[in-house]
This record gives structure tokens, sequence and C-alpha cells, in this order.
């Protein structure tokens, strides 16, 4: 049986393990939070390192790519250099072919009629092809990188302007302590309502769960979140806030959906090649031949 495991910096509570068959073949994928604890997560890389197929890097992204320009967050590397043997990915290379075709399949699906429906984005650098794929459906957009990021509240409300600011302020903030930037640990447990009108104004809420977690209003009746990994508990936590649809970018696997640090690093174990040699085309042909689909819950 193969084993991938995602370490995380976020919170312990959201653990979780399964077993399942892919392409006639056994994999055992795990999810380990360290709660902020920096040095508890690079000894468990290390303990780990060479003893599993593949690490996800969970609750920090390795790269931010902005129209096309790939920016590296000087804190990851910490976690990367630690996995000497095996393969480490943070899930943004499956973002722009992963949760590009998720935007596409809600369209199909006839899940959302998208064309002139508002969107917030809740931060979009670390989500271009997301962000990319809303817009070529025909969204009214709102890029909430200022606003939830650095805490101005101006929109972005085109790619142009997303890139312009991507490309002025993405080489300072990657060197910025991840901390700052992100809610990890206990943190993530912690909901502080900010900025909410944008939250309200939108027809569709989308990005990084956490993020959209952390800002979250008191109600939110009739909205759609469009995000990526949800627990049971978060389901629950939506439903009583009056979300109406909650669809995940990663498929559903035992009551829940993992982020795309580990599906990443399930399609790296399956695919067999060194990461650098991946390809989007690699991982678009073996999505599909895995029928990998959008998760959807109705409340």
């Amino acid at each position: 049986m193969k084993r991938i495991v995602s370490v995380s910096l976020g919170s312990s509570k959201r653990n979780h393990a399964i077993e399942t068959e892919l392409l006639g073949e056994r994999f055992r994928i795990e999810r380990i939070g360290t709660d902020g604890d920096w040095e508890r997560a690079i000894q468990l890389i290390c303990e780990l390192d060479g003893k599993v197929d593949a690490f996800g890097m969970g609750g920090i992204d390795l790269y931010v790519y902005v129209a096309g320009k790939r920016y590296v967050i000087r804190d990851a590397r910490k976690l990367l250099r630690a996995a000497r043997v095996t393969p480490m990915v943070d899930g943004s290379g499956l973002k722009n072919t992963l949760e590009r075709r998720c935007i596409q399949q809600i369209q199909a699906n006839g899940w959302v009629d998208l064309p002139g429906k508002k969107v917030l984005l809740v931060s979009a650098v670390d989500r271009f092809g997301m962000a990319e794929a809303f817009v070529e459906a025909g969204c009214d957009m709102v890029f909430g990188d200022l606003i939830y990021t650095i805490g101005i509240p101006i929109p972005l409300r085109s790619l142009r302007a997303l890139r312009l600011v991507g490309r002025t302020v993405a080489p300072i903030v990657v060197n910025l302590p991840f901390d700052m930037l992100y809610p990890t640990g206990a943190k993530q447990e912690e909901i502080i309502p900010r900025h909410s009108r944008f939250y309200h104004q939108a027809d569709i809420i989308a990005g990084d769960f956490l993020y959209i977690r952390r800002y979250l209003p008191e109600r939110l009746d009739g909205k759609i979140i469009v995000t990526n990994t949800t627990t049971r508990e978060d389901q629950e936590l939506l439903r009583a806030r009056g979300v109406s649809m909650l669809i995940t970018t990663t498929p559903e696997m035992e009551g829940r959906s993992f982020g795309t640090n580990v599906m990443e690093a399930l399609l790296v174990c399956i695919l067999g090649k060194p990461v650098q040699d991946i390809t989007p085309a690699d991982y678009l042909e073996l999505l599909e031949r895995l029928d990998f689909k959008p998760g959807l819950v109705r409340f």
C-alpha cells in the first residue's frame, strides 16, 4: 500500500486518514496538523522522509503564481528542505488545472449559471487559474487580496488590476513571516468577521476555506461557497449560517474533501515521475482517468 502524508501547519483538530483504491492500487492518505509548530512539522517530515511515497505541504504554499510568474514563499523552504528523499508538493501544480477544471464543470453540470454572478475570491494570487476561469465564465469579480491578506479594504475587480497588484506586492509578501499572512494552529479556530459587506454583496464566495472561514459573517443566506477542503464540522457551520450550496474543487472522500496539496501528492505518487518533469497535461490526463469530480453539498 502506498502512503501519502500531508504535514500541515494547521490545526490537529482537522486531522483525517483514509484508505482507498484508485486505478487498481491501494493508498493510505493522511493529514497531520502540527498546530502551527514549525519545529514539530520539520521533525515529522524528517522522521517520515523516505518512509512514505509522497508528502503534501499543508497550511502553507511553496509558490505563488501571478500571471505566469512564480514567487517562492520564504518560510515554506524550511519544510521543503526537510524532505530529502520523498517528493513534497504544495498543491500549486494542481491549482491551474484542477481548480480551473472545477469552475468549467460547475457550468457544464448545470449546478450554477455562472454568467453575471457576483463572485468574491478572497485571495486570488494563490488561485490564479480559478480567477481566470471565473472571468472566462462571465462572472462579475471582486478579488479580495488587498482586503483579506493585507487588510486594505480596496476590492480588485479585474485580472489586470490583480496582475498589477500581484507583481508589485508578491515579491514583498513572500518574504514576510508566514504567520502574518495566513492563520496557522489555533488561529484557524478563530472567526473574526471583517469587511463583511463584500461577502454580503457576492452570490458566490470562493477560495481557500480557512480564509473564507476566518472572516465569515454571522449570516450568509442563499450564498454559494466554492472552496477546497472542508470537514463535516465545516459543513455544519456553513449550513447554520444559511449557505445554500457548497462546491469543493476536490472530491469528497469519506465525508470530507482533502486539500489540493494532498491531491497533488496523490497524483505524483500515481504518475511515478519526478515532480519537475510533470506537466499540466499529465495532471489533466490523470484527472480524467480517475474521473475526479467536484464535490457538491446542497443545504
